[in-house]
Formats: C-alpha cells, structure tokens, sequence
C-alpha cells in the first residue's frame, strides 16, 4: 500500500483558524510533526469525567446501502484505517460543521 505523503503542521494564529483546522482535520494525519513530552498535566476532576463520558461508546446500528459501505471501505482502506472509525470520523466531521453554522446563525 502506498504510505500518504507526511502532512505539515500550518501555522495557526487565531482560535477561529485553530478551531476551522481542528474541525476538518485528524491529529493523526501530523503525528509526524509532533514531539514527545515528558510533562504530566493533571485534570480537575469535572473535565477528566466530562473526557471520559465524551470518549465512552455505545453500539448503534445503522442501515447503509451496500454501495455506500463498499465505498466507504474502499477509501479507509486506502487510508489505512478500519472503516468504522472512518465513518466515526465523518459524522464527527458533519456534527462540528453544524455545530459551526448553528453557532453562527445565532450570533
């Protein structure tokens, strides 16, 4: 399989560009480009419960035409990931994309 070209980190210099980054991007796509720390950061214990519920997951079935499940697993595979996250990703994706618009829409 061939290995995707190493993706740089851009230089983001507002919150709105970090959040516009971060919404449409994985971390692990720049893990290349990150260091490792030996610095231990202790949570309060409100977020580190609020991280745990966010990471928690619950089976939920979903029927999907077969085409779209082949497709989906055609393009994970090419990315090298399972299909299942693949999809993980992509609902997350849509889910902070509305989350942007509603947020703008009240403003």
């Amino acid at each position: 399989m061939k290995k995707a070209p190493r993706k740089r980190l851009p230089i983001l210099k507002t919150e709105e560009e970090i959040d516009r980054f971060w919404s449409t991007h994985s971390l692990k796509d720049y893990l290349e480009d990150t260091e490792a720390v030996d610095e231990v950061i202790e949570l309060a214990p409100a977020l580190a419960r609020k991280i745990r519920e966010r990471s928690r997951k619950r089976l939920l079935t979903i029927r999907l035409e077969e085409w779209r499940i082949r497709r989906a697993k055609e393009i994970a595979r090419r990315k090298g990931i399972p299909y299942q996250q693949l999809l993980r990703e992509w609902i997350g994706r849509g889910l902070r994309s509305e989350s942007v618009k509603t947020r703008r829409r009240a403003q």
